[in-house]
């Protein structure tokens, strides 16, 4: 799971002419789900979020209180696109939990952030519609957030475990090149380490 969290001043979402919800003071969580999220990805992003330090305290210091500590606002807006893999310019979103599972999984995201923050406070936008979010944003301040356990594109795996094979082999070649140099010097250094050297032992034992 992803998030873009950022501070603002006021954001809102629409739809069409149709304003959706808008908040004042607090963060806007734009949010991409991935078919491999689960209700550990989810409760960790609504910890995760919901105490994220990012609001300066009552003497103006920074970086000292959360969203719930100020008891502000927060839009979330559920955001597919945030799974995206390019392919060569072209966006590719497979990584995306389809519509299907999301929509409740989306929905199970803001009961949690409803269950541990006050749920009045918590407002969203309008899932898979297309919307336009207006956002303010206070700094400006932009975090991207993702859960611990996210998903492994197997495509990049494969190209992952390549690029380790091709390392393995290069270091496994200098090895055995340097191998081979270190018994050629001590061949020259000393000629009874040479190949040679068995026929002169053999040759002495010889009545």
């Amino acid at each position: 799971m992803k998030a873009i969290i950022q501070r603002v001043t006021k954001a809102r979402v629409t739809v069409g002419e149709e304003q959706i919800s808008s908040i004042g003071r607090g963060i806007c969580v734009l949010l991409g789900i991935s078919v491999e999220d689960t209700q550990k990805d989810l409760e960790y992003m609504v910890r995760k979020i919901l105490n994220l330090r990012v609001f300066e305290d009552e003497n103006g210091k920074r970086w000292c209180k959360s969203v719930m500590d100020k008891q502000y606002e927060v839009l979330v807006v559920s955001q597919f696109t945030l799974q995206c893999i390019l392919k060569g310019n072209k966006p590719d979103f497979h990584l995306a939990m389809g519509v299907e599972q999301s929509e409740p999984f989306y929905n199970g995201f803001l009961q949690q952030m409803r269950k541990t923050y006050k749920p009045e406070l918590i407002k969203d936008g309008k899932f898979g519609a297309y919307m336009q979010v207006h956002i303010q944003n206070e700094g400006p301040l932009t975090i991207e957030l993702e859960s611990p356990t996210g998903p492994n594109d197997p495509k990049q795996l494969t190209k992952l475990e390549k690029q380790q094979q091709r390392k393995e082999k290069t270091r496994t070649k200098t090895q055995s090149e340097s191998t081979k140099e270190k018994s050629a010097l001590r061949s020259k250094e000393d000629p009874s380490a040479s190949s040679g050297a068995e026929g002169d032992v053999s040759s002495e034992r010889e009545p």
